[in-house]
C-alpha cells in the first residue's frame, strides 16, 4: 500500500469527524423550533445534549479500547450505521422522553464511534508530522459548524424541522458509510514503527497503570474543565445572541465563523505546540479561552460576536488537538485508543454541563449572564490544572 495512502486517512478521518460533531451540534439550530412546535422547556431539549455527551463519553471509551482489538475500520462502521438511525428515529419522537433517549443515548454512542479511533489509527501512519496530521483530522470537527449547521437552518426553514432531522439522517449514512470503508490499517513497517514509538517510561505499561498515572489524572481532568466551560457557550451561542436581537441566520453565521476560525486555530496551535511546547501552548490558549468566554458579556451587536467569535474558535478549537498529542507522547501508540477514549470520556462528561446548564440558567433568569461568569471561572480551574502537566522529556510515569 503506498505510504501516501496515510493522507487519505487524514481525509477519512476530517470527514468523518465533520459529520458527526456537526449533526450531534446541529441540535444547538434545532432548539427554538422544536421548542416552538412542541412546547417543550428548552432545559428538557438541552438535556438531550447532555445525555449526548454523557453516553459519548462513555461510548468513548468503549469504541477506543474496540479499536485497539479490533482495528478503526469496524468501529467508525458501526457508528455510520448507528449515527443516521438515530436521527431518523429522533426526528420522528413524538415526546420529550422518546427524543432525549433517540437523540440523547444513540446520537452520543454513535458520534463517539469516530474521534478516538480515527485519531488513533492516524498516529498510527505518522511518524514525521503527527502533530499536522492529528490537527487536520480534529480540523473536521472545527468545520462542522459552517456545514451541517447552515444545512439543518435552511432545511427548517425551507421544511420543518422534523423534516430537516430526517434528511440529514440519510445524509449521515450517504457520507459515512462509504468513507468508512476507506480506513485501512497502516502497512507493517508503519505499524511496527508505531508500536515501537514509546517512551523509556511506558514500555509495557498496561492499561490501568496509565490510567492511574499523574499524566494521565492531569490530561483527563483539564480536559473535563477545558470542555465543560466552553460547550454551555458553544451550544447557547445562536440563541444567545438571538435574545440580544440578532436574527436566526445571522446568528448562526456566528456559529459558522466560529467553527471556521476554530479550523485555523487547530493548524496554528498544531504547528505552535511543535516549536514552542505542548504544554505551553495549551497553557495559554486555555487562558485565553477563559477571558473570551468572559467577554460574551459585553457584546450584543453582530459585528461584536463576529469579533469575538474568531478569537473564541481559534482557541476552543486550537487546543483540542493538543490532548492527543499528549497522550500519543506520554503512553506511546499500543494502547493510545483505550487511553485517549478514556481522556475523551471525560472531557464529554465536561461537555455534558454546559448545554442543560445553559438551559436552566435561561429558564431561572431568562438571561444567559451567570452561564458566561460561570464557565469563564471554569475556564480558569482548567489552566491551573494544566499547569500540573510534568515535563514530556524523559517522562516515567508513576501510578498516583
Amino acid at each position: 500500500m503506498s505510504h501516501s495512502y496515510r493522507w487519505v486517512i487524514v481525509g477519512a478521518g476530517a470527514l468523518m469527524g465533520c459529520v458527526a460533531v456537526g449533526t450531534m451540534f446541529s441540535l444547538a439550530i434545532f432548539l427554538e423550533p422544536i421548542g416552538t412546535d412542541t412546547l417543550w422547556s428548552r432545559a428538557g431539549i438541552s438535556s438531550a445534549m447532555t445525555l449526548n455527551f454523557i453516553v459519548m463519553g462513555l461510548g468513548g471509551f468503549a469504541w477506543g479500547a474496540a479499536s485497539d482489538r479490533f482495528g478503526a475500520r469496524i468501529v467508525v462502521l458501526a457508528g455510520a450505521m448507528l449515527l443516521g438511525l438515530a436521527l431518523v428515529l429522533s426526528s420522528r419522537a413524538t415526546s420529550l422522553l422518546e427524543f432525549q433517549l433517540t437523540y440523547g443515548v444513540l446520537v452520543g454512542l454513535s458520534a463517539s464511534a469516530f474521534f478516538a479511533p480515527m485519531i488513533a489509527a492516524t498516529t498510527a501512519w505518522f511518524e514525521e508530522n503527527r502533530g499536522l496530521a492529528v490537527s487536520l483530522v480534529s480540523a473536521g470537527m472545527g468545520v462542522a459548524p459552517m456545514t451541517i449547521s447552515p444545512l439543518a437552518r435552511w432545511l427548517i426553514s425551507a421544511y420543518d424541522w422534523r423534516t430537516a432531522m430526517f434528511a440529514i439522517g440519510i445524509l449521515a449514512w450517504t457520507l459515512l458509510l462509504p468513507t468508512a470503508l476507506l480506513v485501512r490499517r497502516p502497512p507493517a513497517p508503519a505499524a511496527s514503527e508505531a508500536a515501537s514509538g514509546l517512551s523509556a517510561g511506558n514500555s509495557g505499561m498496561s492499561v490501568m497503570q496509565a490510567l492511574r498515572s499523574p499524566q494521565f489524572l492531569v490530561l483527563g481532568f483539564t480536559f473535563f474543565a477545558c470542555c465543560a466551560a466552553h460547550s454551555g457557550p458553544i451550544f447557547h451561542m445562536v440563541s444567545y445572541a438571538m435574545v440580544c436581537g440578532i436574527a436566526p441566520m445571522a446568528a448562526v453565521s456566528i456559529y459558522s465563523v466560529e467553527g471556521l476560525a476554530g479550523l485555523g486555530g487547530r493548524l496554528l496551535f498544531g504547528v505552535m505546540a511543535d516549536r514552542l511546547g505542548v504544554k505551553q501552548v495549551l497553557v495559554t490558549g486555555l487562558m485565553v479561552q477563559a477571558l473570551a468566554i468572559a467577554a460574551y458579556l459585553f457584546v450584543s451587536r453582530l459585528e461584536a460576536f463576529y469579533a469575538l467569535a474568531v478569537l473564541f474558535g481559534a482557541v476552543y478549537g486550537g487546543v483540542m488537538p493538543l490532548y492527543a498529542v499528549l497522550a500519543r507522547e506520554y503512553f506511546g501508540q499500543r494502547i493510545l485508543g483505550t487511553v485517549f477514549g478514556a481522556a475523551t470520556m471525560l472531557s464529554s462528561l465536561g461537555m455534558a454541563f454546559g448545554p442543560l446548564a445553559g438551559g436552566w440558567v435561561f429558564d431561572t433568569f431568562q438571561s444567559y449572564a451567570w452561564l458566561f461568569i460561570g464557565s469563564a471561572i471554569v475556564g480558569l480551574g482548567a489552566v491551573g490544572i494544566a499547569l500540573g502537566f510534568p515535563p514530556l522529556a524523559r517522562t516515567r510515569l508513576q501510578p498516583a
